[in-house]
Protein backbone atom coordinates (compact mmCIF):
# COMPACT_ATOMS: atom_id res chain seq x y z
CA UNK A 1 0.00 0.00 0.00
CA UNK A 2 2.78 2.39 0.95
CA UNK A 3 4.66 1.63 -2.29
CA UNK A 4 1.54 2.33 -4.38
CA UNK A 5 1.02 5.67 -2.64
CA UNK A 6 4.62 6.73 -3.31
CA UNK A 7 4.33 5.75 -6.99
CA UNK A 8 1.03 7.63 -7.33
CA UNK A 9 2.41 10.78 -5.66
CA UNK A 10 5.53 10.64 -7.86
CA UNK A 11 3.37 10.29 -10.98
CA UNK A 12 1.20 13.27 -9.99
CA UNK A 13 4.26 15.44 -9.27
CA UNK A 14 5.92 14.53 -12.60
CA UNK A 15 2.68 15.11 -14.52
CA UNK A 16 2.15 18.47 -12.78
CA UNK A 17 5.72 19.51 -13.56
CA UNK A 18 5.32 18.54 -17.21
CA UNK A 19 2.08 20.52 -17.51
CA UNK A 20 3.67 23.55 -15.85
CA UNK A 21 6.66 23.31 -18.22
CA UNK A 22 4.45 23.08 -21.32
CA UNK A 23 2.32 25.99 -20.16
CA UNK A 24 5.27 28.34 -19.65
CA UNK A 25 7.57 27.35 -22.51
CA UNK A 26 7.03 28.20 -26.18
CA UNK A 27 7.91 24.89 -27.83
CA UNK A 28 8.31 26.66 -31.20
CA UNK A 29 11.46 28.30 -29.81
CA UNK A 30 13.21 25.10 -28.76
CA UNK A 31 16.03 23.77 -30.98
CA UNK A 32 16.01 26.81 -33.28
CA UNK A 33 18.60 29.19 -34.68
CA UNK A 34 18.20 32.81 -33.58
CA UNK A 35 18.27 35.46 -36.28
CA UNK A 36 17.67 39.20 -36.03
CA UNK A 37 15.91 41.55 -38.41
CA UNK A 38 14.40 45.00 -38.61
CA UNK A 39 10.98 45.78 -40.09
CA UNK A 40 11.69 48.08 -43.03
CA UNK A 41 8.50 47.89 -45.06
CA UNK A 42 4.83 47.14 -44.84
CA UNK A 43 3.81 43.52 -44.90
CA UNK A 44 1.84 42.14 -47.82
CA UNK A 45 -1.79 41.77 -46.70
CA UNK A 46 -3.12 38.23 -47.26
CA UNK A 47 -6.82 37.46 -46.90
CA UNK A 48 -8.18 33.93 -46.69
CA UNK A 49 -11.82 32.95 -46.43
CA UNK A 50 -12.82 29.95 -44.33
CA UNK A 51 -15.60 27.60 -45.42
CA UNK A 52 -17.81 29.34 -42.84
CA UNK A 53 -17.33 32.63 -44.69
CA UNK A 54 -15.12 34.16 -42.00
CA UNK A 55 -12.21 36.17 -43.42
CA UNK A 56 -8.75 35.75 -41.88
CA UNK A 57 -6.11 38.43 -42.46
CA UNK A 58 -2.34 37.87 -42.18
CA UNK A 59 0.61 40.03 -43.12
CA UNK A 60 3.55 38.48 -44.95
CA UNK A 61 7.07 39.86 -44.57
CA UNK A 62 10.16 38.93 -46.59
CA UNK A 63 13.23 40.38 -44.91
CA UNK A 64 16.95 39.89 -44.54
CA UNK A 65 17.76 38.19 -41.24
CA UNK A 66 21.19 37.97 -39.62
CA UNK A 67 22.61 35.50 -37.10
CA UNK A 68 24.73 36.61 -34.15
CA UNK A 69 27.89 35.66 -36.08
CA UNK A 70 26.91 37.82 -39.08
CA UNK A 71 25.57 35.04 -41.34
CA UNK A 72 22.63 36.47 -43.31
CA UNK A 73 19.73 35.00 -45.27
CA UNK A 74 16.35 36.07 -46.59
CA UNK A 75 13.34 34.76 -44.70
CA UNK A 76 9.58 34.96 -45.18
CA UNK A 77 7.12 34.82 -42.29
CA UNK A 78 3.61 35.96 -41.44
CA UNK A 79 1.97 37.87 -38.63
CA UNK A 80 -1.66 38.22 -37.58
CA UNK A 81 -1.19 41.98 -37.20
CA UNK A 82 0.91 44.56 -39.05
CA UNK A 83 4.31 44.90 -37.38
CA UNK A 84 5.68 48.23 -36.16
CA UNK A 85 7.98 49.98 -38.65
CA UNK A 86 11.69 50.02 -37.69
CA UNK A 87 11.04 47.45 -34.92
CA UNK A 88 13.79 44.92 -34.23
CA UNK A 89 12.76 41.27 -34.11
CA UNK A 90 14.42 38.14 -32.83
CA UNK A 91 13.38 35.32 -35.17
CA UNK A 92 13.41 31.66 -34.18
CA UNK A 93 14.13 29.56 -37.27
CA UNK A 94 14.16 25.81 -37.83
CA UNK A 95 15.84 24.57 -41.01
CA UNK A 96 12.91 22.41 -42.06
CA UNK A 97 10.09 24.74 -40.98
CA UNK A 98 11.35 28.29 -41.46
CA UNK A 99 10.36 30.96 -38.92
CA UNK A 100 8.49 29.24 -36.09
CA UNK A 101 8.26 32.22 -33.72
CA UNK A 102 9.39 35.82 -33.31
CA UNK A 103 9.58 38.48 -30.64
CA UNK A 104 10.05 42.25 -30.80
CA UNK A 105 13.19 43.26 -28.91
CA UNK A 106 15.00 46.48 -28.00
CA UNK A 107 17.82 47.63 -30.26
CA UNK A 108 20.41 47.02 -27.52
CA UNK A 109 19.54 43.28 -27.56
CA UNK A 110 20.60 42.98 -31.23
CA UNK A 111 24.20 41.67 -31.52
CA UNK A 112 26.62 44.21 -33.01
CA UNK A 113 27.61 41.98 -35.97
CA UNK A 114 23.95 41.58 -36.88
CA UNK A 115 23.27 45.30 -36.50
CA UNK A 116 26.14 46.14 -38.88
CA UNK A 117 24.44 44.07 -41.60
CA UNK A 118 21.24 46.13 -41.31
CA UNK A 119 23.02 49.33 -42.36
Amino acid sequence: MKKTTIILITFVVVLGGALLFLQNININRLWTDKYYTQITGEGKKLEEKASSGEVFVRYEYTLRAVKEDGEAKTVTFTSQNPLRQQAYLELFIKNDKGVTSYEEINEDKVPQKAKEKFI
